[in-house]
């Protein structure tokens, strides 16, 4: 059972790692970085909602836990989903998936305001860490190739890493209260909707329909399904060491498909920051053996 707890975890991790195939294809066929957000959470949306309507768990409790839930939306679907193909698009696979790990650093930060989690010196250690690893990347520049370090790139970069952070912090509570596809199936629809009146919608090819939906049933919900099915076999200390393989992959498709280099000072400063997250993430883990109250796809550890 635990094999396949973790099988599960790692085909996660994968189909994540898809996510930036999927968005720098979608880009190359003319699509905007918000309408392939948009897409991405209305089809997946459409899809958890479905899944939710069967299985009788397409309610909420209050009012309250609708707002709190939408306001989740906001920031983990309308904000994250935008700005990790907006990193893709100014600076490549590699980079954004390198700078999408700086989020268990921004949640250290944030916990202690938000949370009231007391900040201690290896805590501040692993932010430290992570800063000088993003650091090493930003000076990658020259001797990158097929990837673009440039202050918009970095700044996309760090607000996918930021926004993703709120799947730990909100995960917290709102996995306690609902079944992940109960979450999904309200939280991705609502941040397409938010996403709506900035998107401009544009013709697509038929190609461009099957890698749409390819990024939404296949990276979204069938990664998070496959997830957080895994996160019920497993203690999550080794769910998170699994599912770090997902930057990796995603780095290792761009490399193999686009040419993406980081070069010596890139590759460096992403390992300091994926050391610092599963260092970061591993600790968490640890105080909450159930995982899937504190997750993120994938993500305590999800593109």
């Amino acid at each position: 059972m635990p094999r396949h707890g973790l099988a599960l975890v790692a085909v996660a991790a994968l189909l994540w790692a898809l996510v930036g195939l999927f968005s720098r294809l979608l880009l190359d066929r003319g699509l905007t970085p918000l309408e392939i957000a948009f897409w991405r959470a209305a089809l997946a949306g459409l899809a958890f909602a479905s899944h939710a309507l069967a299985a009788g768990a397409l309610r909420l409790a209050s009012a309250a836990d609708a707002a709190s839930l939408a306001a989740f939306a906001l920031v983990g679907v309308t904000l994250f989903y935008a700005s990790l193909v907006f990193a893709i698009e100014t600076g490549g696979v590699s980079l954004a998936f390198v700078l999408l790990y700086t989020a268990p650093a921004f949640v250290t930060l944030l916990a202690w305001p938000l949370l009231g989690e007391r900040l201690n010196a290896t805590k501040l250690a692993l932010v430290a860490l992570a800063t000088f690893g993003v650091a090493l990347v930003a000076l990658a520049g020259p001797q990158a190739q097929g990837v673009r370090v440039s202050l918009p790139s970095l700044a996309w970069g760090l607000t996918a890493g930021l926004t993703y952070a709120s799947y730990y912090l909100f995960g917290k509570w709102v996995l306690r209260r609902y079944a992940p596809v109960t979450v999904f199936a309200v939280v991705l629809p609502f941040g397409a909707l938010a996403l709506t009146p900035f998107v401009t919608f544009t013709a697509k090819s038929p190609s461009a329909w099957l890698l749409l939906g390819g990024l939404a049933l296949l990276s979204t919900y069938l990664a998070y399904l496959a997830y957080y099915t895994g996160l019920q076999r497993v203690e999550a200390s080794r769910a998170v060491m699994v599912a770090t393989i997902e930057p990796v992959a995603a780095a290792g498709l761009a490399a193999a498909l686009f040419g993406e280099r980081l070069g010596i000072l890139g590759v460096g400063g992403g390992a300091l920051i994926l050391a610092a997250a599963l260092l970061a993430s591993l600790r968490r883990a640890e105080r909450a053996p159930n995982r899937r109250v504190q997750s993120v796809p994938r993500r305590d550890r999800s593109p």
